[in-house]
């Protein structure tokens, strides 16, 4: 097995436990980086070892994204197989956690879109309850330019400001992954949780796992998670196997 034996050690203890609760983020980690947000797709084998995962005993599984629910839903194409959460887990299948301030959606919706048009190459994505600044396919210099720009419009606005990989996310609600995983485990009744994850807006999510939990940070950078693998093949290699254990 290509797994770092750490890895294997750590999903091999974690998957004795009674109930577990097995989590994924979906860009860089279920499905690999692609420049058209809108052309990401799971890796097939990961897909099928969601969906297993899913249907083995006392096993549940989840996808926590900062995608839209419905666009999650859509590109995922696990829709009713597992727990989607999308928004940095203000959408939850179940309905918002959280009550939207849809006039500050607006206003936010509209700024960044002022900025976007004046830097090619980015681009503003609306959701329910955050709006995003995505930079991945502008030049370096107008990229920056353009977050330090809604950086700066961001301090008329009560939003929550989250920086990922060349994307900057204005959300009207307080919430994060952490916060999600939290709430699956209880509905759950998990004793222990596994949430794969890539990029700096999946640290709360490993921050706030607990001592028997499996975190799995997915390339390079700074993490918070125990535990590290290479690529979104790792992440299909490692869920075939926590698979194969929970059955």
């Amino acid at each position: 097995m290509s797994l770092p034996q750490d890895v294997i050690a750590g999903l091999t203890r974690v998957a004795q436990v009674p109930i577990l609760l097995v989590t994924s983020d979906f860009d860089g980690t279920l499905a690999p980086i692609v420049n058209n947000p809108a052309d990401a797709r799971p890796l097939e084998a990961s897909a099928v070892a969601l969906r297993a995962l899913a249907a083995a005993p006392s096993t549940s599984a989840a996808l926590i994204s900062g995608r839209a629910l419905t666009d999650l839903g859509t590109l995922s194409g696990l829709s009713g197989a597992v727990h989607l959460v999308g928004s940095h887990g203000a959408e939850f299948n179940t309905g918002f956690a959280h009550q939207i301030d849809g006039e500050l959606l607006q206003k936010i919706n509209a700024e960044l879109g002022a900025i976007a048009d004046r830097y090619p190459g980015v681009t503003v994505e609306p959701k329910p309850a955050s709006v995003a600044l995505h930079v991945r396919n502008a030049d370096p210099a107008d990229g920056e330019a353009a977050l330090a720009a809604a950086r700066s419009a961001s301090t008329q606005w009560n939003a929550h400001a989250t920086e990922g990989k060349a994307v900057l996310e204005f959300a009207v609600i307080t919430t994060d992954k952490g916060v999600a995983i939290d709430i699956l485990r209880e509905r759950e009744g998990a004793d222990a949780v596994v949430f794969f994850g890539d990029d700096v807006t999946d640290e709360k999510a490993f921050r706030r796992l607990r001592t028997d939990d499996v975190g799995v940070k997915v390339g390079p950078g700074e993490t918070a998670a125990r535990y590290r693998v290479s690529s979104p093949e790792d992440v299909a290699t490692a869920l075939q196997f926590l698979a194969g254990l929970r059955r």
